[in-house]
């Protein structure tokens, strides 16, 4: 597994490098297609409960999605880190119920859901650097969404996961290791891409 762990490593590097190039007003530009794309999924589209997160810095701007969904009357759950890396959930309720948190994230001030308020998502937006054609997501590797995604197995939850990403990090193949679970589908400033898991080579 080192050398899957390196490869990931070299892989997550080159990808933070190319998105430092960007400033946060770029980034921001990009938060009205990635919502009107994202809402093209009909999983999304007609979900009663989501799970997303805030993005933060030269992130895939989410802002625009989560009030897109919020006025639709989707229940938005965003992650609240918790004290040993794993995450809890509380809904979003606009941004001036957003305060800052550590490592810069914002957090929802509204009541803890628990960790496994997951499980009765209908979708999860996933934060990641990269998808590959087979649907496999690379994470920043903090191990957080790991443990959100081995609780949804755990519990036969089969919510329909999202990553949400920049034009160019969908990329023809990833490292992976046994525990990365293949997205639905990535969505980027361009459009949706749909996967279909496929067996290895």
């Amino acid at each position: 597994m080192n050398d899957v762990h390196a490869r990931k490593r070299e892989l997550r590097q080159s990808i933070l490098v190319t998105r430092s190039r960007l400033t946060e007003d770029d980034a921001w530009a990009t938060s009205p297609e990635l919502a009107r794309h994202a809402l093209e999924l009909p999983e999304l589209a007609g979900a009663r409960t989501v799970a997303a997160y805030v993005s933060i810095g030269r992130e895939p701007a989410t802002r625009a999605l989560l009030d897109a969904l919020r006025s639709e009357g989707v229940r938005v759950l965003l992650p609240v880190l918790r004290p040993d890396n794993d995450l809890d959930w509380a809904p979003y309720e606009g941004t001036d119920a957003l305060v800052r948190a550590g490592r810069g994230l914002l957090e929802p001030t509204g009541t803890r859901q628990g960790p496994d308020a997951v499980t009765g998502a209908d979708a999860v937006l996933l934060p990641g650097l990269a998808v590959d054609e087979r649907g496999r997501r690379l994470g920043r590797g903090g191990g957080s969404y790991d443990r959100v995604l081995a609780r949804l197995s755990a519990a036969g939850a089969r919510p329909t996961l999202v990553v949400l990403l920049y034009d160019g990090e969908v990329l023809e193949e990833i490292p992976v290791e046994p525990h990365d679970l293949p997205v639905a589908a990535a969505v980027t400033p361009s459009g949706v891409h749909r996967f279909t898991p496929r067996p290895p080579h």
